[in-house]
């Protein structure tokens, strides 16, 4: 009985957690759409509309490893909950000044770095708070939710929402945006407990340096996590030579339209949700290392037949297979680090993760047009990727010993303190 009441207090929070989590997903996938829009009717200088997109993964580079020593000192559902706020206050005062005709690219550059930079926190702190949440509880189908939110929000979602209310009344996105974030924060207000890391409650030490370091030691000392973290980091390299050159491989290769290529980013979103669903039952099926490897596999596959491929149907297949595949090994990883990391070091261990992972984004994309200039076509830059993402997964498979990613028996002891 006692068993059965754990699980459903689990189960209670862990619906707080997602329903604060759709939300916020929801308005970023419309903000995603509507600040490049609104860009692009302040100005049509290539470099200043790539520089906005550089600038929202720049506080990744930037503030992903104090945001983790931030969540490891402080109640991270409080922090989720600030960073909510703050993203709510600043959309906001974007959608008055859209509505004042007072924007300017500039004024976009700084909002879309503030937004950036505290959704280092929220979604670090997201993603940090799903052990304690979880408690008992599968932390396999606990990342399969989480990742169907953030696909359904701003895949299925936030994108057309976005681009149809900007196209009615351009301040409405951004009213839309707010309030997302608004819900978000609120919501989180019926997650009770304490969340705090324990070694806090004990006395933290005060330098930030010293924490850091002690986060970086941890990592530089457990083998298998920073395997893990190379691993993540050459999917997330490796995978993006490709998807940087996506529109020009789907309207210059396969000839569609600018229309018909909402279809991919369509497809993309119906196979990741395939994989969220699925990924728990191949776990449980066989083993998380396997489910990584194989879906390390499954994204060179899918991307090798990509670049050999002339068909859009087949080509489109492809790309929801990779979809499929790459959020199933997102899946694995993340409860990895949910199982072997302590969870007093969870923060500063996903902010180095995300430094390198986030990081390896724009270096991908650069050396991918790069690729593609060179090889005369955007096919053979997805040929490439889908066969260096194959020797990815033989790193994998040769790195990480059998039964590496599946014992849980340190798990209950390594989750946060929470009240009950």
């Amino acid at each position: 009985m006692a068993g059965a009441t754990m699980r459903g207090t689990g189960n209670r929070r862990l619906r707080w957690l997602l329903t604060s989590s759709a939300a916020s997903n929801l308005g970023d996938g419309i903000g995603k759409v509507a600040f490049p829009l609104l860009a692009v009717t302040l100005t049509r200088d290539p470099l200043l509309i790539a520089g906005l997109s550089a600038t929202q993964f720049l506080p990744w580079l930037l503030f992903a490893l104090p945001a983790g020593a931030l969540l490891d000192r402080i109640d991270r559902r409080r922090a989720m909950i600030v960073a909510n706020a703050a993203r709510a206050v600043v959309v906001g005062a974007m959608a008055v000044l859209v509505a004042a005709d007072g924007v300017t690219i500039w004024v976009v550059y700084v909002a879309a770095l503030l937004i950036g930079t505290a959704e280092t926190v929220a979604d670090s702190a997201a993603n940090v708070l799903i052990p304690a949440v979880v408690g008992k509880g599968s932390l396999d189908s606990a990342n399969s939710k989480l990742q169907a939110c953030e696909i359904v929000g701003q895949t299925f979602l936030g994108g057309p929402i976005g681009s149809a209310t900007f196209a009615l009344f351009a301040t409405f996105p951004f009213l839309l945006n707010s309030v997302g974030f608004a819900i978000a924060a609120v919501v989180l207000i019926g997650l009770a407990g304490s969340y705090r890391p324990r070694s806090t409650e004990q006395g933290a030490p005060a330098d930030l340096r010293a924490e850091l370091a002690e986060g970086l030691r941890w990592l530089k000392h457990h083998r298998l996590m920073l395997r893990l973290v190379v691993v993540a980091g050459l999917i997330s390299l490796v995978s993006e030579l490709a998807q940087a050159q996506l529109v020009l491989y789907a309207i210059e290769y396969l000839k569609l339209s600018e229309a018909t290529f909402g279809l991919f980013a369509l497809v993309g979103g119906v196979g990741g949700l395939l994989g969220a669903a699925v990924a728990p039952r191949l776990v449980k099926a066989s083993s998380r290392r396997a489910v990584l490897i194989t879906g390390t596999g499954c994204c060179g596959a899918a991307f090798a037949g990509m670049g050999l491929t002339s068909s859009p149907v087949a080509g489109a297949g492809l790309f929801g297979l990779f979809a499929a595949a790459v959020v199933a090994v997102n899946i694995v990883l993340g409860t990895a680090r949910h199982t072997l990391v302590p969870g007093e070091l969870l923060g500063r261990v996903l902010g180095v993760w995300r430094t390198v992972v986030w990081g390896a984004i724009p270096v991908g994309a650069l050396l991918g047009g790069v690729l593609t200039h060179a090889l005369g076509s955007p096919a053979r830059t997805f040929l490439a990727s889908g066969l260096l993402l194959f020797g990815v997964a033989a790193f994998a498979f040769v790195s990480l010993r059998p039964g590496a990613l599946d014992d849980e028996s340190a798990t209950a002891s390594r989750v946060l303190h929470q009240d009950q």
